[in-house]
């Protein structure tokens, strides 16, 4: 009874796995062009949150670490592909 509880776990484990795409994938698989015109709107997003968090408004400082993490992903990506060509 236990290996057949335990597999099954493991089962659900390998498909969590398997479903899960990180961040850096699904960026790849943008175009060039979107890709820019994302991290435009990110810089200006993280212009206004860091104007938020200087006048004392911004709740979820978090934001702020999120966003500068998803602009260095894009910008990591386009870099790959510039180094690809």
């Amino acid at each position: 009874m236990k290996t057949m509880a335990r597999t099954k776990k493991v089962e659900k484990v390998e498909e969590k796995i398997t479903k899960k795409t990180s961040a850096a994938t699904k960026v790849r698989a943008l175009e060039t062009a979107t890709i820019e015109k994302e991290i435009a709107e990110l810089k200006k997003e993280l212009f206004n949150l860091r104007l938020k968090a200087a006048v004392g408004k911004l709740e979820n400082t978090a934001q702020i670490t999120k966003t500068k993490k998803q602009i260095a992903r894009m910008m990591t990506v386009l870099s790959e592909r510039s180094a690809a060509k």
